[in-house]
């Protein structure tokens, strides 16, 4: 049986059991305690806790990534980082006995298993799932095996090792592949891992909540949880030994076994085919749901899944990229379920390739690095790598430290991975302080609101409410006096709370008592708060009118419905590739961040600006509707993957080349946005860019300004011999790069006496680089000056040291020679005062190793 049918089977099966049949969700799940989907019931969480009651039966195949297990996976027939879970739930609707009947049934009568073949587990003191199996299923009791809480309960462990919360018994259905495979003991059953039983179908009964160490307490719902892995399933039903033998799988062994010329493939050859095929897989799926790699949390996951894909093809005798090739081939396996794999084969493909090539660059830079740290560490009669050099490496170069701990391993040395893994903590735990979200956003959203305000912002910028709720300090409140702050809900209201990256709008909250001044608004469930400040009087609970701060309003939705129609102006100039990662909508600019997987080019910076001021010329009309959730995806709206969706969704619309889904304000016309200018565009992490731009008013004070200083600005540049030409992208270049000078001269560091520079110049090239270098020397005695332009393809670089320096034994060649394999740098020359060439690979913390690398050489 084919995998696809086995999965329309099991879904038809339970739509007849009057299951209501939910498509797979995205593997990013609405959920902050995990990172990514790894159970089917993940997407029904408000089901079995009770907040959702519109479905009492459901059922699904689940798109899962878990790495638990990453080692095991290739070592075992298994073993997978992706794959789907089929699923049956109950929220408090059948139980036990149902959900077995439902169980056997698809096995033996739909799926014409032979029931001789089949085996059963329950937990030991689950007395009433035995007897279900042996009194109304018919199951022997000699084929019923009692296990303990570490192999049959949900959680395992929980009665005696926690955590507290829902917990339940479980109940597993096992193939017999028969007593000639395994151990072949005569009393083999279940219990034994040598492999000749394989669990197909687990059965979770959620009837317990945890309150203490061996202290359950009967749920007044009890829910059914069961899963069932479908290429395990699949692997059964085709007759395979293995997972990576069946029909989704095996084309992608056979295309590595044809690359590497593979025939007859040992164990340990097989073993490392089928990790790269599954990592690909998982890799290529991911990406397709929005996670791009990265050193973050997800993007870190990504990353390491096709770096280790990559690590372990080396051992094939890899030398080029080829991982990329696994987009073409998935889309096409599984475009029967997953048709958006097959819609974004190209840029999945792009951004896999991208990702392997930086890998492969730094690999044998890393490689050569870490056996220098092995040596070293053997002269020092260590057995260990330390957790720093680990973490270095990895920092600096990229190098995985699961490739670091199979280098060691081969070498007879040991890794302290516990000690990398706290460094890595550290570092994630300083980043996510960059995060757009304010820690005061998550402790404001603990407050209770049973209300729902209705918006009518869409509508009207003005409203006749009534005041629900007023908190002061944290506590509900009756009135508001004195010049308070405090949070007011309304019954409905025309404020539009921060959502999407769209800032809040601001305003006033009035009634015949008093003013408040609204500086702030954000969701809390279905109640939109309103955060300000009394200015007048006092305010108590009743009517009330709210008045939107109509100006700002207009600037917003200026800006935003300019970040669709750059969306569109991207993807007509760099590919279709290119979706939005995140924004941040203010008063006539924004941010907008985006994949591709290089710096934008003056030209390709210049066609973007011009396509958007076209699209702005076009007067075209904004239009937005309300649909269904699956209509809107047939129509191919565009969405955001961070965001989570209701089955009715607002899609905004612009001609026939933008279509998204939004719950922003938006112009009504295009012509409405004025004009449009990009200020900057540069990498914020691997594969993913940001444009910073202005629209409106901004964009018009910004131009202003610029023709004002721009003949002053023209003459001093002839004074400092710069050849003008008479393109105005490449004088505006220039004009930005003087006034940058300024700037940078403001943010020097210094050690000793010594000035340093360390700046990236993205809208530069070499030559202005070499004026900006030799301007910037001029203003300071003794400088260090290190400058780049990442928007150039090959990322070119300066290095310059002032001539005092020189004489001092500081040198820009000494300093690239020392330092050129760590920071990725290449290039050289004969001067001791000026180094030329390129870095390899930009990331966002590249400026920063590159100014403590400086230090270090300095203070030598």
């Amino acid at each position: 049986m084919k995998t696809d049918k086995l999965r329309e089977k099991y879904l038809d099966f339970f739509k007849k059991k009057k299951h209501k049949v939910f498509p797979s969700d995205s593997l990013v799940p609405d959920d902050p305690s995990v990172l990514f989907t790894s159970a089917g019931m993940n997407q029904f969480k408000p089901y079995f806790l009770g907040d959702k009651k519109d479905v009492s039966r459901a059922a699904s195949c689940q798109k899962c990534l878990r790495t638990d297990d990453l080692e095991k996976v290739g070592q075992t027939p298994f073993h997978h980082t992706f794959f789907e879970m089929l699923g049956n739930f109950s929220f408090g609707d059948y139980f036990k006995k149902e959900a077995i009947e439902f169980g056997w049934e698809f096995l033996t009568k739909d799926l014409n298993m032979k029931e001789k073949d089949l085996w059963v587990s329950v937990y030991k003191d689950d007395a009433e799932a035995f007897k279900i199996w042996e009194k109304g299923i018919g199951v022997p009791a000699a084929k019923i095996i009692k296990l303990g809480e570490d192999k049959n309960f949900w959680p395992a462990n929980a009665p005696s090792g926690g955590p507290n919360g829902l917990c339940g018994p479980c109940s597993e259905i096992f193939f017999d592949k028969g007593k000639n495979v395994g151990c072949q003991r005569s009393n083999c059953d279940p219990g034994c891992d040598c492999g000749r039983f394989v669990e197909v179908w687990n059965l979770v009964f959620t009837q317990f909540n945890r309150v203490g160490q061996n202290q359950l307490e009967p749920l007044p719902q009890k829910n059914i949880d069961t899963g069932m892995g479908l290429e395990r399933m699949a692997s059964v039903m085709q007759g395979k030994d293995s997972n990576f033998d069946i029909d989704i799988l095996y084309p992608a062994v056979e295309l590595v076994q044809d690359l590497f010329k593979i025939k007859n493939a040992d164990a340990q050859t097989t073993s490392l085919i089928n990790a790269i095929v599954d990592h690909s897989r998982a890799a290529v799926f991911s990406i397709c749901d929005g996670v791009f790699p990265s050193n973050e949390e997800r993007g870190y996951v990504v990353r390491k899944l096709i770096r280790t894909a990559a690590w372990k093809a080396s051992f094939l005798g890899s030398k080029k990229p080829f991982l990329h090739k696994f987009s073409t081939l998935f889309a096409k396996l599984m475009q029967g379920s997953y048709p958006e794999i097959k819609a974004k084969e190209d840029s999945i493909s792009k951004i896999i390739l991208s990702e392997e090539e930086k890998f492969l660059s730094t690999l044998e830079v890393g490689k050569k690095q870490l056996i220098d740290i092995i040596d070293e560490s053997r002269r020092q009669k260590k057995e260990i790598v330390s957790a720093e050099k680990l973490f270095r490496l990895y920092d600096t170069h990229g190098f995985p430290v699961e490739l670091s701990k199979e280098v060691a391993q081969a070498s007879g040395m040991k890794v302290d991975q516990d000690g990398f893994e706290e460094l890595l903590k550290k570092q994630r735990q300083l980043s996510r302080k960059t995060s757009m979200f304010t820690e005061d956003i998550f402790k404001r959203k603990k407050i209770n609101f049973k209300s729902a305000s209705e918006f009518i912002g869409y509508e009207s910028c003005e409203s006749e409410s009534n005041i629900l709720h007023l908190v002061v300090d944290g506590k509900d409140a009756d009135v508001l006096r004195g010049k308070e702050e405090g949070l007011i809900v309304l019954d409905k209201t025309p404020f539009y709370p921060e959502s999407g990256g769209q800032l809040t709008d601001k305003g006033y909250i009035k009634s015949d008592t008093g003013t408040l001044q609204v500086e702030d608004v954000f969701k809390v469930d279905d109640a939109i708060v309103h955060k300000g400040k009394l200015i007048s009087g006092q305010l108590k609970k009743g009517p009330a009118k709210a008045f939107v701060d109509k100006e700002r309003r207009k600037a917003l939705a200026r800006a935003h419905t300019t970040t669709h129609l750059l969306q569109a102006a991207l993807r007509m100039v760099l590919g279709k590739h290119v979706a939005q990662q995140g924004s941040l909508v203010d008063e006539d600019e924004f941010r907008f961040d985006f994949t591709h997987f290089k710096g934008l080019t003056s030209k390709e910076l210049e066609q973007v600006q011009d396509k958007v001021n076209e699209l702005i010329l076009s007067a075209d009309e904004v239009n937005k509707k309300v649909i269904g959730l699956d209509e809107a995806k047939k129509e191919g709206a565009l969405a955001f993957f961070k965001d989570k969706y209701e089955n009715e969704v607002r899609v905004v619309s612009v001609s026939d080349y933008s279509k998204e889904l939004c719950g922003g304000t938006h112009l009504n016309n295009t012509s409405e946005a004025g004009s449009f200018i990009i200020v900057s565009e540069a990498s914020i992490s691997s594969g993913i860019r940001r444009i910073e731009a202005l629209v409106g008013k901004k964009a018009y004070d910004f131009s202003k300004i610029n023709l004002r200083e721009k003949m002053e600005q023209i003459q001093q540049l002839k004074k400092d011999n710069i050849a003008l030409k008479k393109d105005s992208s490449d004088l505006e270049n220039e004009v930005f790069i003087l006034k940058k000078r300024d700037q940078i001269l403001q943010s020097k560091k210094q050690v000793g006496n010594i000035n340093i520079i360390v700046n990236d110049v993205p809208q530069a090239n070499a030559q202005r680089l070499l004026y900006f270098v030799d301007s910037l020397k001029k203003a300071l005695k003794s400088a260090f000056i290190f400058l780049l332009c990442s928007k150039d393809e090959k990322n070119v670089f300066i290095c310059s040291v002032s001539e005092d320096l020189i004489k001092k034994g500081v040198s820009a060649k000494n300093f690239i020679t020392q330092f050129k394999d760590k920071l990725g740098l290449r290039g050289g020359g004969k001067k001791e005062n000026l180094i030329q060439g390129s870095i390899e690979n930009i990331e966002k913390d590249s400026l920063k190793k590159i100014e403590e690398a400086i230090k270090i050489y300095i203070k030598q």
